[in-house]
């Protein structure tokens, strides 16, 4: 007797992953979900562990494609052999309801994130051309450092690190892909030279305190909890008065540390989807020195599950 070939999801790695999600056509395709009326994103369910980590399960869905997110957050890794961030993106099929994808969570999430700042750099970005300051050099400073070049030009990059180690890493990384970078102890020395900021630590501390250039944009995306902060209460209230502050949804008003405890109200910042629905003959919308304060959305994991469906 003949029995059919089990069916069941394709599952990938992470390599497979990033693959399908060039920073560019990742870009892309974050620009279009914002202006998708279909596109439902009900509120993600944060759970404590013990040991100070975090469950994340993020749903989101459009007429085509309904994804969940399962990913853990766990600090303690930092500086150990396993990730801050583990887990999966399933992707189901809305007719047939069939799992089509398993998605590598932290490659989703890293990729996701850093051309998501793409995206804002590319719409909100007064001087575009770098160098681009990259603070942290983990993950997010990798995933960072690749979007920007491949999604802007950008050949020059300045790094900054606790880690002299993962910082010359980085910067060797740099320099393997055809670009130039350099290391520097003290990220707040380099501001007056970079128009092209992003802040990408652990944020467990403050590490950016000093003025930035009129022409600036900083792209902050280590701190998406409350409790978290990288840049000082002083320097978000300068974005604040001098300058533009963008928010890259309104969960931003109970996530965004740095905002937060800097007293700022949030909720009247702009989204980044607000920007890119602006008409065209809107005045400038930003003037300034240019704060886009991240704290990741399952939209933008369900932008990557439709681009890797494709």
């Amino acid at each position: 007797m003949n029995f059919p070939e089990p069916t069941g999801p394709r599952v990938l790695d992470a390599a497979q992953t990033a693959a399908l999600l060039p920073y560019p056509e990742l870009a892309c395709e974050l620009h279009a979900l914002l202006l998708d009326d279909a596109v439902q994103v009900p509120a993600r369910l944060v759970q404590a562990l013990s040991g100070g980590g975090s469950l994340f399960v993020m749903p989101a869905l459009d007429g085509r494609v309904a994804i969940t997110k399962l990913i853990t957050f766990t600090p303690a890794n930092a500086g150990t052999g396993r990730a801050t961030i583990q887990g999966d993106v399933v992707v189901f099929d809305v007719a047939s309801g069939e799992r089509r994808l398993l998605l590598d969570g932290p490659t989703v999430t890293a990729r996701r994130t850093a051309a998501v700042s793409l995206l804002a750099a590319q719409q909100l970005a007064p001087n575009p051309r770098g160098p681009l300051l990259i603070v942290g050099a983990g993950v997010q400073g990798r995933a960072h450092l690749e979007a920007f070049a491949a999604g802007l030009g950008v050949r020059e990059f300045v790094i900054a690190s606790r880690s002299s180690a993962s910082a010359r890493a980085l910067a060797s990384h740099a320099t393997a892909l055809g670009l130039r970078a350099s290391v520097i102890p003290d990220p707040n020395t380099a501001l007056a030279d970079c128009p092209l900021v992003a802040t990408c630590t652990p944020a467990s501390g403050v590490v950016l305190y000093g003025r930035p250039r009129s022409d600036a944009f900083l792209a902050a995306v280590g701190a998406f909890m409350p409790a978290m902060v990288e840049l000082a209460p002083a320097l978000c209230r300068h974005f604040a008065t001098m300058g533009t502050i963008v928010v890259d949804t309104a969960d931003a008003a109970h996530e965004a540390g740095d905002l937060l405890q800097a007293g700022l109200d949030v909720p009247a910042f702009a989204t980044l989807r607000g920007m890119l629905h602006r008409a065209p003959s809107t005045p400038d919308a930003a003037r300034g020195p240019v704060l886009f304060k991240s704290c990741g959305w399952a939209g933008w994991d369900l932008a990557a599950a439709r681009l890797a469906s494709r």
